[in-house]
């Protein structure tokens, strides 16, 4: 009997290495799947004389960027290619690849990203506008890289490609649980990879200011725990974005989520102090008070000095969430609102923002802000990103305000790939007309850092963040789920080149759990499971902090777990064909899982911290048990004992309570195959 953990691999390597369809047709493995792509008879060898030379016009960053290219390549084919460094003083005349850029791209909105690429039998042509396009074209051709009997080697294409939208961001709330500089590099290199164009930095929230602020040095010292990133650092790492085409836009949230803000400041804040830095997870009170000078006074010091730090354009304020208790508590506050006719809090923070805008303004910069800055007295420059739904960006690009779209994209919510690749910033039924929707300049995935570490960061936003990167660049029609998950496999493989752990850091993080003993059943387990969804984790018995440990099995356990959709097309096949190969892969399958528990129950012995998921284990025992009963019915076409259907949907019902804050993830494919059953 082969073991679960063969099948599983020799599934992997099928869908890996099977790069023909069964037309014949190349099967090519990129995401995003470029605008127009044309498979051609023919490929190009790669061999040890492989060379690349650059015409035109590029920077010494698009040098830099061909090199790690060449190297990637080199890493991935073990050919040792003669090109150490390209430089404009290293570049030969002529090679076997030939990138050619017109002019230099500049990363801002708006830049030209398109290429062509053309690969024959004796070379390769890429040729660009900027060489941001070049860059963008360079990832298509590393994805292209396969290989066979013969050797490594790019198929012959044409490729036409430009993105669909502009702005195709990721944000990464380093403010709740801090993330060092080389958890930011490489999801930088990752964006890069999958041609993303916007890093949204969320610095500061109640939990922490996390940039360096001369100016104001009490921030650091009371509002930060020592964790944050200094000028030099920042600087750094625009740099390291600005090499890969990639722009920054740092958040500072304002005027609630401030609680680290206040701890600094309290003669600021809406209420008295002292405040202390939130430990704890949630929308809190602490808020500025917008109708006292001083507010403005001290955003017109703090802005001007990150302004200057910044370089793009926009700077974000955040501004969502902001309960208005304190507002409401205070008579000072209250009597300004009368006194200048302001209705409400809605538009007391408009009244905050429109001040905010000024100074930013002043300081060269355009604002973005969450959906709730939105307000008819704020100009229609500012950017709006809208994270409660459709609705809200269909009223700020109906109103003529540049918008962005995140409801859909909260990679933290722990949802399945489909939900967030399905999403469309303009779906097909979009109400909006087609001089309304150059308004929505694209979509940013939201990663928010409650329940991450950096430990586990990376498997929470990849791969899922990749088949968005596709929905963001890629043409609408483009949205074949079944395809996007084949070729989604293979670009979550190559994103370990950037020393992602989304992929190595399970192992590890389970030989913790086991207390370095046999982690195998705990991965029979973990590979059927997922964290509970939205926001279940912090309602299940367990009070989450910032000092908590994020160590458990639900922190170990993947998003969108691979075996629900394997089990899917197997059940499928039985039930269609009932056939003797499905029959015993299935019965392998359910088997494992059903003697997998009496030896998790052994592990536990030596490893307390697994205790909390023996019920889930039993669970996936018993409902195991009734997926072997399913198809043994199913093979002999035999009517089940009377009490059967009810007594089987009592243990799936069982099995569907979470344990652990994790839930098991085949139960709606059981109940397919249940309900397939002869009655």
């Amino acid at each position: 009997m082969k073991s679960l953990f063969n099948y599983i691999l020799i599934l992997f390597l099928f869908s890996s290495f099977s790069n023909l369809s069964a037309e014949g047709n190349m099967k090519l493995n990129l995401m995003p799947m470029p605008a127009n792509v044309t498979v051609n008879e023919g490929k190009f060898l790669l061999t040890p004389s492989f060379t690349i030379a650059i015409q035109g016009k590029a920077s010494d960053d698009f040098y830099s960027y061909a090199t790690r290219v060449l190297r990637r390549i080199s890493g991935r084919t073990g050919l040792f290619f003669p090109q150490d460094f390209l430089t404009k003083e290293n570049n030969p005349i002529s090679a076997p690849m030939i990138i050619n850029c017109e002019r230099l791209g500049k990363v801002e909105l708006n830049e030209d990203e398109s290429y062509t690429l053309t690969v024959t039998n004796s070379d390769i042509k890429l040729n660009a506008t900027t060489d941001i396009g070049a860059m963008r074209g360079l990832e298509t051709l590393v994805q292209l890289l396969q290989s066979d009997e013969s050797g490594y080697y790019i198929p012959a294409v044409t490729i036409e490609d430009a993105p669909r939208f502009r702005w195709r961001g990721l944000m990464i709330d380093v403010s709740r649980h801090f993330m060092p500089l080389d958890v930011i590099k490489r999801n930088l290199d990752a964006m890069a990879s999958v041609k993303m164009n916007v890093f949204h930095w969320h610095l500061s929230d109640d939990q922490g200011i996390r940039v360096e602020v001369k100016s104001l040095p009490k921030l650091n010292q009371l509002g930060s725990d020592g964790m944050y990133f200094t000028h030099e650092q920042i600087k750094e790492i625009l740099a390291y974005a600005k090499a890969r085409g990639i722009r920054v836009i740092p958040e500072f949230d304002i005027p609630g989520h401030s609680t680290a803000f206040l701890t600094a400041f309290p003669q600021l804040a809406s209420a008295p102090g002292p405040y202390k830095i939130e430990r704890n997870w949630g929308i809190f009170d602490p808020t500025f008070n917008p109708t006292i000078e001083a507010t403005y006074k001290f955003f017109d010091t703090f802005f001007k000095e990150m302004c200057a730090l910044f370089d793009d354009p926009y700077m974000h304020i955040g501004g969502d969430e902001n309960n208005g208790k304190q507002w409401n508590n205070n008579k000072e506050i209250q009597t300004f609102m009368k006194k200048h006719n302001i209705p409400d809090n809605h538009g007391l923070q408009a009244y905050f923002n429109q001040r905010i805008s000024k100074i930013i303004t002043k300081y060269g910069k355009k604002m973005v802000g969450w959906d709730e800055i939105q307000h008819p007295n704020l100009p229609t420059n500012i950017v709006i990103q809208s994270w409660r739904g459709q609705k809200g960006l269909v009223d700020a690009a109906t109103k003529g305000y540049q918008v962005i779209l995140s409801n859909g994209y909260y990679i933290d919510l722990i949802q399945p790939t489909d939900f967030h690749y399905l999403n469309d910033p303009i779906p097909f039924n979009s109400p909006l007309t087609d001089e309304q929707k150059k308004f929505v300049l694209g979509g940013e995935v939201t990663s928010w850092a409650e329940l991450v570490t950096p430990e586990n960061i990376d498997s929470r936003i990849w791969p899922r963040t990749a088949a968005v990167a596709e929905r963001f660049w890629s043409p609408q029609t483009v949205n074949d789920v079944e395809e996007m998950h084949r070729r989604l496999e293979c670009v979550s493989f190559m994103l370990e080149d950037f020393g992602l752990l989304h992929i190595k850091n399970q192992p590890m993080m389970l030989r913790r759990l086991t207390n370095n003993n046999d982690t195998a059943p705990l991965k029979t387990l973990i590979d059927v499971i997922e964290p509970v969804k939205l926001y279940a984790r912090h309602s299940q018995g367990v009070k989450y902090t910032s000092y908590s440990p994020y160590t458990r099995v639900v922190d170990a356990a993947l998003p969108d777990v691979k075996i629900k959709r394997t089990l899917d097309k197997l059940i499928e096949k039985y039930i269609a064909d009932k056939d003797e190969q499905s029959y015993n892969q299935l019965k392998d399958l359910f088997t494992t899982w059903q003697n997998n528990h009496s030896k998790f129950v052994e592990l536990i012995k030596v490893s307390p911290i697994l205790k909390e998921m023996e019920p889930l284990s039993n669970n996936l025992a018993i409902i195991s048990k009734r997926g072997l009963e399913a198809i043994e019915y199913i093979k002999k076409g035999d009517n089940p004992l009377d009490n059967w259907f009810g007594d089987v949907q009592k243990d799936l019902d069982a099995a569907k309570k979470p344990y652990g804050q994790t839930e098991i993830m085949i139960i709606p494919q059981i109940e397919k195959l249940v309900n397939k059953v002869k009655v």
